[in-house]
């Protein structure tokens, strides 16, 4: 689920290499997933820099090479410190999907988060992937930990930046003594089973 989406662009047009971010960000790491969608227009422009052979496909070695590109288009800080986000994942459509507008190219991202005290933070992002022919949405997801909340949101016009206010909140005292006590409480009721039987034996 999206946190306060942004003004929404208007339907995808030909022209235009829609690349839509969605940031997730949890205590410790940041996830970053793009999708880019080239329009009818400008698919075979996005293509040929896929296509390095030009063979007419997708290979994996060219496809591992352009999302590499993408991950180096994006720019993460957190409290105005830049952080290094790495490649985890990328999946593409096939040629005809691409250039029939159809298929999305989708990049994930993770960046790990320094060790970040309570109060209030900030992630900022920023995609400078294909200015050229770009149009870009970004937006926060409901975050999955309860210590983290989302704040507020500021994208700049294109939307090609986002930053995203915060708050981390402490970490609850003894939140592992519950796991902890119940697997010390399991140990001790099977050496008691163990026992029971062979002083029965």
């Amino acid at each position: 689920m999206i946190v306060g989406a942004g003004s929404s662009t208007s339907a995808h047009r030909r022209d235009e290499y829609l690349q839509a971010a969605r940031i997730a960000i949890d205590p410790d790491r940041v996830r970053v997933e793009v999708d880019l969608t080239a329009g009818i227009a400008v698919a075979d422009a996005v293509l040929a820099g896929i296509d390095a052979d030009r063979d007419g496909a997708i290979s994996s070695s060219e496809a591992q090479a352009y999302a590499g590109v993408v991950r180096q288009a994006v720019r993460l800080d957190v409290d105005a410190a830049p952080i290094s986000a790495a490649l985890v994942s990328s999946a593409f459509p096939d040629v005809a999907a691409l250039r029939g507008g159809e298929g999305p190219i989708r990049v994930v991202l993770l960046a790990s988060l320094p060790p970040l005290g309570p109060g209030r933070h900030q992630i900022r992002y920023r995609n400078a992937h294909r200015a050229d022919i770009g149009v870009y949405l970004a937006n926060a997801l409901v975050p999955a930990s309860d210590r983290v909340a989302i704040n507020g949101q500021q994208r700049d016009a294109a939307q090609r930046e986002l930053i995203v206010d915060y708050e981390l909140r402490p970490s609850r005292p003894g939140s592992g003594a519950l796991p902890f006590a119940a697997s010390l409480g399991v140990a001790v009721l099977v050496l008691g089973a163990l026992w029971w039987r062979r002083r029965s034996a």
